[in-house]
Order: C-alpha cells, then sequence, then structure tokens
C-alpha cells in the first residue's frame, strides 16, 4: 500500500464516509432482518396448515428463490412503480425511497428462504406435540406459535444464522440502486481518489467483522437454545 492510499484512509472525511456507509448497511440489514423473518415465520404457518394460500405460498418461495437478487430488487425499484395507478405512482417517486425498495426486496428474498428452513424445522418435530397441544384446547395457529414453532426454531437455529450472514451481504446490492451502503462508498471512492486497494479492503474488514459478530451471537443463541430445552 503507497503513501496515497494511507493518505485517503488516514482522511476525516473518507472515515465519515464509510461510517455512513456501514450505518446505512446496518439499518438495511436489520429492517430487513425484521421483515424477513416475522414474514418467514408466517409463510410457513400458512404453507404448513393446508389452506387455500398455501399454493401461493409455494409460488412466491419458488420465484425468490430461483430468481437472482439483483433482478428482484430491479423489479421493485424500477418495475413495481411503473404498473401502480398513476397517483400511487407519483406517491412513490415523491416519497418511497431506494433504502425503502431495497428492504422490500431484500427482506421478501430473505423470508422464502427461511420459510423453507422454518419448514425442514417444523418436520423434524414429532406428530404428537401438534396433536397434545390441540388436545389441551390449543388453536391450530398458537399450537403452532407455542409449541410446534418454538421447537423448530431450535432445530433450524444453525440455517437460520446462515440466512442471517446471507442477507447481511446481499445488502452490498443495494448500491445498483443508489442506496449509500458500504460498498456504494466504496465504489465513489474509488472512483474519485483511485485508490483502489483500500477503498475495498475497508469493506472487506468491515464486513468480516460484522459476519462474525453474527456468527458469535448465532453460537450464543445456539448453545442457550440446547441448556433451556
Amino acid at each position: 500500500m503507497n503513501f496515497h492510499s494511507l493518505a485517503v484512509l488516514a482522511d476525516p472525511d473518507v472515515q465519515l464516509l464509510f461510517l455512513r456507509g456501514t450505518l446505512t448497511t446496518l439499518e438495511l440489514f436489520v429492517a430487513s432482518a425484521i421483515a424477513a423473518y416475522a414474514l418467514g415465520a408466517l409463510l410457513v404457518v400458512i404453507r404448513m396448515s393446508g389452506w387455500l394460500p398455501s399454493a401461493a405460498v409455494g409460488a412466491f418461495v419458488e420465484y425468490h428463490r430461483n430468481v437472482p437478487s439483483i433482478v428482484q430488487i430491479f423489479v421493485w425499484y424500477f418495475g413495481v412503480p411503473q404498473i401502480l395507478p398513476q397517483s400511487w405512482h407519483a406517491f412513490a417517486n415523491a416519497h418511497l425511497s431506494a433504502f425503502f425498495f431495497a428492504v422490500v426486496a431484500l427482506s421478501l428474498n430473505a423470508a422464502a428462504y427461511i420459510s423453507e428452513d422454518l419448514r425442514s424445522g417444523i418436520r423434524a418435530v414429532p406428530p404428537g406435540q401438534m396433536e397434545a397441544a390441540r388436545a389441551l384446547g390449543m388453536s391450530y395457529l398458537k399450537a403452532m406459535r407455542w409449541v410446534v414453532v418454538s421447537q423448530a426454531v431450535r432445530g433450524a437455529a444453525p440455517a437460520l444464522v446462515s440466512q442471517a450472514l446471507g442477507l447481511l451481504k446481499t445488502t452490498s446490492l443495494a448500491l445498483a440502486i443508489g442506496v449509500k451502503e458500504l460498498m456504494y462508498v466504496a465504489r465513489q471512492l474509488d472512483g474519485e481518489t483511485y485508490a483502489t486497494f483500500p477503498a475495498y479492503l475497508t469493506p472487506t474488514l468491515i464486513y468480516l467483522a460484522c459476519t462474525l459478530t453474527l456468527m458469535a451471537i448465532g453460537s450464543r443463541l445456539q448453545q442457550s437454545a440446547r441448556f433451556t430445552r
């Protein structure tokens, strides 16, 4: 690394840009993760119930698992506003940011995978658990929430942690629609200073620190789940 590169990294303005980019990445991840895990749980409950919408849930899952994430982001940001009524289109352009559309696309994509991980976990729960809960007078939704899904989450914990790691890394695709997250800042810095190596080394180290932190949290949660069984 030459002196020019070191000078770029030492610039307080550059450090501030990376800090803002990191905060935007974390905000994007947290918002998408909350929505994705909530929607994923809802999808698996609908799909396992045998209700009429279960076929629609299956189609939703297949679409999001088989279409590249970047395409889904483009569909939401460029495509969906175009098919809205004119008044809604104007509202979307005026009030809905690229950040919002990125959260929608990322959370829907992650929810499809999370629902499948939860479904695998539910299948591992003995059927007698549901039968016992229903025999005690619980409704289907209460039995799923308090008895089946809680056990399924423990069994699917490693896969769910992997989905969180994947979601964090996928947030970098939001730069394609102008969200000023970490990789957007890196590309901007590279274009303005030509300090390519430090521009991309910095987000590499930040992503690595974030993913290792998530892995540590996931490991701790899995250990806690074992002790509470």
